[in-house]
């Protein structure tokens, strides 16, 4: 065969795949106008996470990465015709929270950037969005603060998370770097960034800007100002890159949750997230875990919070793996709580 033979059969493949996914657009319509009448959520977490796993176990020469990537626009596209999803992030547009929303909910839903961390949490509870994105760790600087101590108060549930490799970039119009005066970014970013700065623009001033994206659209404006954010938003903002790749620690990446109102049910392969008040007392924290391991369950993270309303108390928040409506996890569930003065279950989900 020639090269306009396998043209012409590429051709014929694509009409087929066409054709296939509007039968698949049909189904979908079908499932949309059940799930109405059930009065069931639109998106369903662990049903996407059923897909992905079964379409990646039977990959053949398209990586996993690839065929998830694919398989993300299909699902956006076939979800937008069940129902219309607004999805709030941390924003504005370009921030790493906005990339991590797109990676999740892709393109075919409409977006809502929020200006702070807490009105994504608004959003959701007042209804004004379906879902929310925030960032909850970072590998190198650690929890995100402002993302738990919502999670204490909030009465959303978290359904999702996904992890997004961070690569920080210096964005200036300045044409070297000895004509920076100023660096801005979120606090993360500089953080991540901090070796890097000390050593290669040592006595140059850093601030703190309400986000990557935000300190990107300051740099436009001002040829003496650098921002650390993403490349997407140096393209958005038409900010060039002066050093790319400049995070401290190579592999930096950044955990998010997806939060919503309505539960994801058990995929077989799940985490789930609770947080605990407990009594200063020795050994009060190895009591309240017992459970965990005599039943065989995996402690993923465990993080503390001081409690605001207690000086010197804390909150504990714990990661394990399985879902709250397993017999094995909502048996622990059921002992620890009766072992410490608070406890709340944020939410089971599909693990990465």
């Amino acid at each position: 065969m020639n090269l306009d033979d396998w043209r012409s059969r590429i051709n014929d493949l694509d009409n087929r795949i066409l054709q296939l996914l509007n039968q698949r657009a049909e189904a979908v319509l079908q499932i949309g106008d059940l799930k109405r009448r059930q009065d069931a959520p639109a998106y369903a977490p662990e049903r996407e996470a059923e897909i992905f796993r079964r379409l990646t176990e039977n990959a053949g020469s398209l990586s996993s990465e690839a065929i998830i990537a694919i398989w993300r626009e299909i699902l956006s596209a076939c979800r937008a015709l069940e129902s219309a999803l607004t999805i709030a992030y941390f924003g504005p547009q370009a921030t790493f929270t906005h990339q991590a929303a797109l990676r999740r909910f892709g393109a075919s839903v409409s977006y809502r950037p929020a200006r702070t961390i807490a009105e994504v949490f608004d959003d959701v509870e007042r209804q004004r969005a379906d879902f929310g994105v925030v960032p909850v760790e970072n590998n190198t600087e650690g929890a995100v603060n402002v993302t738990l101590d919502r999670l204490i108060d909030s009465d959303v549930l978290i359904c999702g998370e996904l992890r997004l490799e961070i690569t920080q970039n210096l964005l200036s119009r300045a044409g070297a770097l000895n004509e920076v005066k100023r660096v801005l970014s979120h606090p993360q970013g500089l953080a991540q960034c901090r070796g890097w700065l000390a050593e290669h623009l040592p006595d140059v001033a850093t601030e703190q800007a309400l986000s990557t994206a935000a300190a990107a659209e300051m740099a436009a404006a001002d040829a003496t100002v650098a921002a650390i954010a993403s490349d997407l938003a140096g393209e958005l903002y038409r900010v060039p890159i002066l050093r790319a790749g400049i995070e401290d620690n190579p592999h930096n990446s950044t955990r998010f949750l997806v939060v919503g109102r309505h539960p994801s049910g058990p995929t077989g392969r799940d985490k789930t997230s609770i947080l605990f008040a407990m009594r200063n007392e020795p050994g009060t924290l190895y009591r309240i875990l017992e459970p965990l391991a005599r039943l065989g369950i995996n402690l993923t993270k465990i993080e503390s919070r001081p409690a605001k309303q207690r000086p010197w108390e804390y909150v504990i928040f714990v990661d394990v793996e399985g879902h709250r409506d397993t017999p094995e996890v909502a048996s622990a569930l059921g002992e620890i709580g009766e072992r410490t003065l608070f406890l709340k279950v944020l939410g089971s989900y599909p693990a990465l």
